[in-house]
């Protein structure tokens, strides 16, 4: 029982800390920590609840990918700095693996791309620009939606852990 309990709470803070830097997956951490605490003598999830968490935690996953997309596309960005901010989350994903600052590549890597696919069709600077800036929102947005699923998970966490005392 204690074990997942250590485990459940060690998963809870990978999970925040993935929510907050680029490149370690929190969300599924999120929802491992929900499903070690469903194992718990005295703490009793429904499938249905594990379920429902499990696919909100899925969306929020895919959703982090594509919000930096949709954050240049809001901001007046071109198919080409569409394209260029994806080609520069995959570009930071890889190196995020490569590199031990590789964080920073995930980062930067959507906004830098966006600039680069709006100059190479032609766009003023100043448009570029807007279309970067529009990568570098869409991301913060994406933080902000794996910190409350995070945050979420570690509410009912804690609650059953004062439940259990």
């Amino acid at each position: 029982m204690y074990v997942l309990i250590v485990a459940a709470i060690l998963l809870s803070l990978i999970g925040i800390v993935g929510a907050v830097v680029p490149g370690i997956a929190g969300t599924p951490f999120s929802f491992l920590a929900l499903l070690a605490m469903s194992f718990v003598d005295g703490i009793d999830y429904s499938a249905r609840f594990l379920l429902i968490m499990g696919l909100i935690g899925a969306v929020v996953f895919a959703v982090d990918y594509v919000v930096p997309i949709w954050g240049t596309k809001k901001l007046g960005g071109t198919k080409a700095g569409v394209r260029g901010s994806t080609i520069g989350l995959f570009l930071g994903l890889f190196i995020t693996f490569v590199f031990p600052i590789g964080f920073i590549a995930v980062l930067l890597g959507p906004f830098i791309g966006a600039y680069i696919g709006e100059k190479s069709a032609g766009t003023a600077d100043h448009l570029a620009w807007k279309s970067a800036l529009g990568s570098f929102v869409g991301f913060l947005l994406g933080t902000g939606i794996k910190i409350v699923y995070a945050c979420v998970c570690i509410y009912f966490i804690v609650r059953d852990l004062i439940y259990l005392i």
